[in-house]
C-alpha cells in the first residue's frame, strides 16, 4: 500500500471537535511552582479544579503565568479560585479550546480534566518549537 498520500489529522480539522473528546483526567497536580501539563493530544475542551488555599494561575506559556509576557499583556493567565472553609473548590469553566499544554502556578492539589481530539500536539507549534500558541497575543 503507498504511503505517500498518508496525513494526519491538521489543526483546524472541524471533524475532530465535532465528536465527544477521548477523556484525559491528571489529579493533585503540584503546582506549588510553576508546572506544565502536557496533553497526548491536542484538547477540544479543558476544566481546571484547584483543591488549594490558593489562587491558581492558568496559563498557555511559561511566560503569560509569569506575568512576563512579550506578546500582548504581560499578565496573560486566568485565575481559578482558591477552595473555601465550606469544603467548595475552586473550578474553572468547561473551556472548549485546542491546546497542547497548560501551565500551573499556585498550590498543590490541582485536578486537570479534558476532552481530547485526534490530533497530535505538534499541531500547535509556533515558531521556535513551541507548543500551545506560546508567542501568541494573550498567550505569552
Amino acid at each position: 500500500m503507498a504511503q505517500s498520500w498518508k496525513m494526519d489529522v491538521g489543526i483546524n480539522h472541524v471533524g475532530a471537535y465535532q465528536v465527544s473528546g477521548k477523556p484525559y483526567a491528571q489529579a493533585d497536580v503540584d503546582a506549588s511552582s510553576a508546572v506544565t501539563v502536557s496533553f497526548p493530544y491536542v484538547t477540544k475542551w479543558v476544566q481546571v479544579t484547584n483543591k488549594t488555599v490558593t489562587p491558581l494561575k492558568v496559563g498557555f506559556s511559561a511566560l503569560g503565568i509569569a506575568g512576563t509576557a512579550q506578546v500582548g499583556p504581560a499578565k496573560s493567565y486566568f485565575t481559578v479560585d482558591a477552595s473555601s472553609s465550606a469544603g467548595g473548590y475552586g473550578v474553572s469553566e468547561i473551556f472548549e479550546m485546542k491546546v497542547s499544554q497548560l501551565f500551573l502556578l499556585g498550590g498543590d492539589g490541582v485536578d486537570v480534566v479534558a476532552g481530547l481530539t485526534n490530533i497530535l500536539p505538534e499541531r500547535t507549534l509556533m515558531g521556535a518549537g513551541l507548543l500551545s500558541w506560546s508567542g501568541s497575543v494573550g498567550v505569552g
